[in-house]
């Protein structure tokens, strides 16, 4: 029936990926944080205290990363260049040490900030157990959007402009 019908195949192909997708994508975000941002406070990688509660009022990026995640590498930059535009904040999550962490940086050319999560802990609140992870955060600290996995600059700036609004 269905070499009679090839649009209808091809329809059935795309639903069946699209299922897949979308049960791996949410088997992947489901231990994510939802709702309000929970608390975040540390000292980034410049020496600077910073906590997440002074980040309201614009949208924000967090990025959780890890220096031996490949996928993170392609995306690195296109955090730098998001850095440039939107507020970012940054997790390395169990890369070492804060000089270890920063010598990565220097030796990819990439500058965004960085919070050091040497043991996890940081990740184990925000429901992080792969990277990179991704979570975009309205102006009134509220959790609009996230993403397990790589996501293109594009897809980051589109969602950081939709929680502006």
């Amino acid at each position: 029936m269905l070499k009679k019908y090839p649009v209808l195949k091809i329809s059935l192909n795309i639903l069946i990926v699209l299922v897949v997708f979308f049960s791996v994508k949410f088997f992947l975000q489901r231990d994510l944080a939802e709702g309000r941002v929970p608390p975040l406070a540390g000292v980034l990688l410049n020496g600077q205290n910073i906590d997440i509660k002074h980040y309201q009022g614009k949208p924000l990026l967090l990025h959780f990363w890890a220096t031996w995640c490949g996928i993170c590498k392609l995306e690195e930059k296109s955090v730098s260049s998001l850095a440039e535009d939107y507020q970012v904040l940054t997790v390395s999550m169990q890369s070492g040490d804060a000089h270890k962490v920063q010598s990565y940086l220097d030796e990819r050319g990439v500058n965004f900030p960085v919070i050091v999560d040497e043991y996890g802990e940081i990740a184990k609140r925000f429901g992080v157990s792969r990277v990179p992870a991704s979570f975009i955060i309205d102006p009134q600290g509220m959790i609009a959007f996230t993403e397990v996995g790589y996501t293109s600059n594009w897809g980051l700036r589109l969602r950081l402009w939709l929680a502006d609004k």
